[in-house]
């Protein structure tokens, strides 16, 4: 797990829950005709797909053997990559109350990491890709040079988190996130860190796409983009 062969050109952006990171990914991605894909949605797929067979977060040997007979695609629509499990698209599931409550606990098992980071790598196959996650640039694809982490103060990212409607602690999430045993939640040396916390989505991506200039990937006109940022 680390590097990857493909020749596509993958932006990570990684970062804490509610720190504005898939806001910013998708706009991203759209401001630069990549395609946008999210890993927090391959994790909840997955988990779906487990508490549809009546297997537990805790039931690591079940978890590895359901594992390993199941069919993961990745697919592209509308210029987003999605998640076929079984020749169903669990996208309308991702968010229900059990998936939500078991996600974190699944995340953690090294064997979902595992097929997870095949999977991007299968998604990166081939297309530019702007992927969002909490170990993209850290672990998935550590070989990127375009790397970002996104954050933003906890009281922020609390208001964040509570008008999105998820009842989740985010210091309970931070404390999942970090302490994890494989992948843990941390800011890659090369990543380059930007605060939310008092800008908007366009600030952000104009940034992102100012940095991205400067580090050789070509994006239009840095002028347009200095502006933008100024505004």
């Amino acid at each position: 797990m680390g590097s990857y062969a493909s020749q596509s050109r993958v932006i990570a952006i990684d970062g804490p829950a509610a720190s504005g990171k898939s806001s910013v990914a998708r706009k991203l991605a759209r401001q630069l005709g990549f395609i946008y894909v999210n890993s927090g949605a391959i994790y909840r797929a997955i988990t779906w797909h487990l508490l549809q067979n009546r297997i537990r977060p805790d039931e690591e040997e079940r978890i590895s053997e359901a594992l390993d007979s199941v069919a993961l695609a990745c697919v592209v629509r509308d210029s987003e990559a999605r998640i076929v499990v079984d020749d169903v698209d669990a996208a309308e599931h991702l968010r229900d109350d059990r998936v939500n409550e078991c996600v974190s606990r699944v995340s953690k098992l090294p064997r979902v990491r595992e097929i997870v980071s095949e999977k991007l790598h299968d998604c990166a196959e081939g297309h530019d890709v702007v992927i969002e996650g909490r170990d993209i640039g850290s672990v998935v694809f550590p070989d990127t040079p375009y790397k970002f982490y996104i954050d933003a103060s906890p009281e922020v990212r609390l208001q964040r988190r509570a008008a999105q409607g998820e009842r989740d602690e985010i210091t309970i999430r931070d404390h999942d996130d970090v302490s994890r045993a494989v992948s843990p939640l941390v800011k890659a040396k090369d990543a380059h860190l930007i605060d939310t916390s008092q800008v908007t989505v366009e600030q952000v991506v104009m940034q992102i796409m100012l940095r991205l200039e400067q580090g050789g990937l070509p994006i239009g006109d840095v002028q347009m983009i200095n502006r933008a940022i100024g505004e």
